[in-house]
């Protein structure tokens, strides 16, 4: 029978009690229909359940990083894809003006780096300034950042930093051995220092057990601060990568992951990320019903797959869902 204390912390939301993987698992294990609809009553409590907020992701700069991330066709220890240089400004701005045309509302700008090197770090004041020109919300990941980075890309406006903590600390050492778990925690510390908000979460599907997956919810939802995005996301096998030929998750099994970000972190954005080519129209509704309420948009996520804009369009209508509003500064 679960804990009651487990289930009151669930249904209050509350930050003053920390989770364990014991005490997430109660909850990841209950009956299907009954996590759902703990889930889903905590997601209407805090969100519109039938709003979806809208993000685009642009690679600002494209292979030819110096990390061993095991699923990341962008390391330089896989094969196959070149480095590029850092985009101009002028065609992010581009690209971003289009965004917002296809309903987006925040901008999201990745570069395939360890951490920024300083003779970029003008380039990427310039974007986050410029993209927040046109109304729309800004996010950077950018690999490791200092506590000075953080204030920089903090006093030019950027809205929020991604820095995934990918697993658990114990699957993490299979996943990347170029920089640690802790290297990850400190990051999200000097961002959250810098006043910038935090967007973290991890991806199914590297080999990692049930518990791997709880146990980086319980990493999450313990932080002093939660993080205001959790984007979860279903690996997407690359060539090239050294996880090129692992088992799919179970849709089932990702499905109670959702869920269970939901319950863990109720005033946080849930994302469903990367991998949604791989979900049926009916997986993505069930995740949606479970707590999820984030999504990129587009054709492309980096060097990966998206649905387009067409397909999504299609499953919000059938499902009686919109897209969160654009707020333009000096409107009511």
């Amino acid at each position: 029978m679960l804990k009651t204390e487990v289930a009151m912390a669930a249904e209050r939301g509350s930050a003053e009690s920390r989770w364990t993987l014991d005490s997430a698992r109660e909850l990841y294990d209950l009956p299907f229909n009954d996590l759902l609809y703990r889930s889903h009553g905590i997601h209407r409590a805090n969100f519109d359940p039938n709003e979806v907020q809208l993000s685009k992701l642009l690679n600002i700069k494209t292979g030819g990083c110096p990390e061993d991330c095991g699923y990341c066709s962008q390391s330089a220890h896989a094969s196959g894809l070149a480095a590029s240089k850092l985009m101009k400004l002028d065609d992010v701005m581009s690209e971003a003006r289009k965004a917002k045309e296809s309903g987006a509302t925040r901008y999201c700008m990745g570069a395939a780096w360890r951490s920024p090197k300083a003779r970029d770090e003008a380039a990427i004041v310039a974007m986050v300034k410029g993209v927040k020109s046109l109304g729309l919300e800004t996010c950077m990941t950018l690999g490791m950042l200092s506590p000075e980075q953080a204030e920089t890309f903090a006093d030019a406006g950027l809205d929020y930093y991604n820095h995934n903590v990918d697993t658990s600390e114990r699957f993490y050492p299979e996943v990347i051995t170029t920089r640690s778990f802790s290297d990850r925690l400190e990051t999200l510390a000097h961002v959250r220092d810098a006043g910038i908000k935090v967007c973290s979460g991890g991806i199914l599907g590297m080999g990692e057990t049930v518990d791997d997956r709880i146990d980086m919810l319980v990493t999450l939802a313990n932080l002093p601060e939660p993080p205001e995005s959790v984007p979860i996301n279903l690996l997407i096998p690359m060539p090239g990568t050294r996880m090129a030929n692992v088992d799919p998750v179970d849709p089932i099994e990702f499905i109670r992951i959702i869920a269970l970000a939901r319950l863990m972190m109720p005033a946080s954005s849930v994302r469903l990320t990367a991998g949604r080519t791989a979900m049926s129209d009916e997986m993505q509704a069930l995740c949606f019903f479970a707590g999820a309420n984030s999504i990129f948009i587009g054709d492309t996520l980096l060097t990966a797959a998206n649905p387009g804009n067409d397909r999504d369009s299609n499953l919000l209508a059938r499902l009686g869902m919109t897209a969160t509003s654009l707020e333009i500064p000096g409107e009511c």
